[in-house]
């Protein structure tokens, strides 16, 4: 391995040595052409390794005839589908940047971050309409990829492929130094980061997923949530690539189709967020572990998940169940891991992640002490992205993620809330987290979150939110009396609102800010 590798890494020992994607693609077709790749199933298209090589090459060289080289970014404004992920490779192959912004912001933010990104080409879906954009940059639509039928009318890309591609014309390769990907943080209503990411940090998130789920190429495993955000790229994405395995996708999670998924395709793995494990558990159809014998693990992150939520699922569908802790700007920050767990825990701190947590002074917090976590080492993010183009670092720093945790004696890491989330009684340190675990501990209750309001005589009173199971089905007198039987007096909500929904960003996780302003307001 070179020394520039070597640095790039950071000392780290590679469980898998890393290889571009254009070694991996055809390794895998030497492996087995006729294996299947990629199943869309919402498109109904599917693509085997032996397809995915040859048509990965004509796009990079289709990209390249475009004046797409390596460094150079691409803008990738499209739903999850087979098509987006093939140009995503394809764009790869030859080392361009790729730039999968979220088409759900807003357009004003949607239009500042395409700027910022400054890219070589937008390649993006017929139904988004980029005439004002004004990147500068040649906007060329995308439609259905049909391999040896009838062009779609729509598309102004795949129908211009080439055919087969002389493989020495193509020498370029993704390196572990290059830049791969900038995409946004979730936004509500300020402007989303835009988080950039070298090979290297994805190569390494992807060895922390395969350390956390042990998936191997047998594994046939299902996404649903946008390849825009980190979690996706190195929980689903990166495995498939470093194994080889065949991978699902869909534009999002369906309560209806879910199970019909894991039935048809034998998935043995699938993402998850509290939001799905909570739906599963408040509206069952009726399946039950016998009728799904090929999932053994799901996953569950973006949010805290309390463990009677946890041992809840397991019981009622036989799936071992494991909390994963991240950022976008770090990867994987902890994880349980198919063979050591601890419920109510996010798990140990990832195998490529320098993780610690530290006092208010900086100085390591020794066990069973709450600090704020801190990350660093190769596996985090190059930086943010500046309107002026540079970069605000984030490698090579130790980046303080608000995120106040606590590790037990064995190593595994309990997130107790944000340091901003903090709700301060009277001098007493409160965590949100540990009221949100006792509302959840109730069958009544869907959906809970407890936030800090403004006191005239404590400084900020305990007051909660919370989603009934039924309509009418409790009081908040009978939430109050529940919470007394497990939490002091000083942390008992004071005030109990009852409301359809909690407010939410894109990712499901409770936006505590707007929840408090509603709350203060009266407005829940």
């Amino acid at each position: 391995m070179s020394d520039v590798t070597t640095d790039v890494f950071g000392g780290h020992e590679l469980e898998t040595p890393f290889a571009s994607v254009a070694d991996l693609l055809r390794r895998y077709r030497d492996r087995d052409p006729k294996k299947t790749a990629i199943v869309d199933l919402d498109g109904g298209g599917s693509i085997t390794f032996g397809e995915l090589c040859d048509l990965v090459d004509r796009i990079a060289a289709r990209l390249k005839a475009l004046g797409v080289g390596k460094g150079d970014r691409v803008l990738l404004l499209s739903d999850e589908s087979l098509e987006k992920l093939l140009i995503w490779l394809g764009a790869w192959r030859i080392g361009a940047v790729i730039c999968p912004l979220n088409i759900e912001l807003n357009f004003q933010h949607l239009a500042l971050l395409s700027r910022m990104v400054d890219p070589k080409i937008v390649l993006h879906h017929p139904d988004i309409d980029c005439s004002s954009l004004e990147t500068g940059a040649p906007c060329i639509a995308f439609g259905a990829w049909r391999p040896g039928g009838e062009a779609d009318p729509a598309d102004q890309f795949f129908v211009s492929l080439g055919g087969p591609v002389d493989p020495a014309s193509l020498p370029e390769r993704n390196d572990p130094q290059d830049v791969s990907c900038m995409f946004c943080t979730s936004g509500t209503t300020s402007v989303p980061k835009i988080v950039v990411y070298d090979h290297a940090a994805y190569w390494l998130s992807g060895l922390s997923t395969l350390d956390i789920l042990g998936l191997t190429e047998d594994d046939r495993t299902l996404e649903y949530r946008s390849f825009g955000w980190n979690s996706a790229q190195i929980l689903s994405l990166m495995p498939f690539l470093q194994r080889g395995l065949t991978l699902h996708i869909a534009k999002r999670f369906s309560h209806s189709r879910f199970f019909e998924w894991i039935q048809k395709y034998g998935i043995t793995f699938s993402a998850g967020v509290p939001t799905v494990v909570n739906m599963l558990l408040n509206k069952p159809l009726g399946y039950t572990a016998e009728d799904l014998p090929t999932l053994r693990l799901m996953t569950c992150s973006t949010a805290p998940l309390s463990p009677d939520q946890w041992i809840k699922f397991e019981q009622m569908y036989g799936i071992q169940l494991l909390q994963l802790y991240g950022m976008s700007e770090a990867g994987w920050i902890c994880g349980n891991r198919h063979y050591k767990w601890k419920r109510g825990t996010v798990g140990l701190p990832a195998v490529h992640q320098e993780f610690v947590i530290v006092d208010g002074e900086g100085r390591p917090c020794p066990p069973n002490v709450e600090g704020e976590v801190t990350i660093g080492g190769p596996q985090t993010a190059l930086g943010t992205l500046k309107e002026d183009g540079t970069l605000e670092p984030v490698r090579g720093t130790r980046v303080r993620t608000g995120d106040l945790a606590v590790m037990d004696d064995e190593g595994f890491v309990t997130v107790t809330g944000r340091t901003k989330d903090l709700i301060i009684r009277g001098g007493m340190n409160i965590s949100p987290v540990e009221i949100d675990n006792v509302l959840m501990a109730s069958e009544l209750v869907v959906e809970a979150a407890a936030v800090g309001i403004a006191d005239p005589i404590y400084g900020e009173e305990v007051v909660c939110a919370v989603v009934p199971k039924s309509p009418g089905s409790f009081t908040p007198e009978m939430i109050i009396e529940h919470c007394q039987k497990h939490l002091p007096l000083a942390k008992v909500p004071k005030q109990v609102h009852v409301c359809a929904a909690l407010p939410k960003n894109d990712r499901g996780k409770v936006l505590r800010d707007k929840l408090r302003d509603l709350l203060t307001a009266g407005a829940a």
